[in-house]
């Protein structure tokens, strides 16, 4: 009798899941989330339809130019710099001491293999300690 028992709540525990796994389907459907139709495929939404005879445009997406202090040196920031980041990347530093731009610019060449001339690569110091140092930050 015991084992009776034992099998017939095996039986309704079967059933009760199949009854709410099915309640869970009929939601979905009714949800509007599938049709019967559509169980096991993927929908994908139809594209606009372009008229041959329209014109469309795109702009172009906007890059705004990095606001970088005007002064000797700024011309090889731009051009050396620019050839491993972007400039912007100079004016999102917190304000560093001058000393630490000059260990930046040595580190960008030995490091990181950036060739600035060493004439040029002072200059590009000069500019950082005049424009972006610590002690004078605008």
């Amino acid at each position: 009798m015991a084992e009776t028992k034992r099998i017939c709540r095996r039986i309704s525990l079967g059933v009760g899941v199949s009854i709410i796994a099915s309640a869970l389907l009929y939601a979905d459907l009714k949800k509007g989330y599938y049709t019967p139709s559509q169980l096991g495929s993927l929908q994908q939404v139809a594209g606009p339809q372009l008229v041959p005879d329209s014109r469309y445009e795109v702009s172009a997406y906007p890059i705004p130019p990095p606001d970088l202090a005007p002064g000797d040196g700024l011309q090889e920031v731009r051009i050396y710099c620019n050839t491993c980041h972007s400039p912007r990347y100079i004016t999102m530093q917190p304000p560093l001491p001058a000393a630490t731009w000059k260990s930046e610019v040595n580190k960008m060449n030995k490091e990181f293999g950036a060739s600035i001339p060493e004439d040029t690569s002072s200059k590009i110091v000069s500019y950082l300690q005049a424009h972006y140092a610590l002690e004078n930050r605008r």
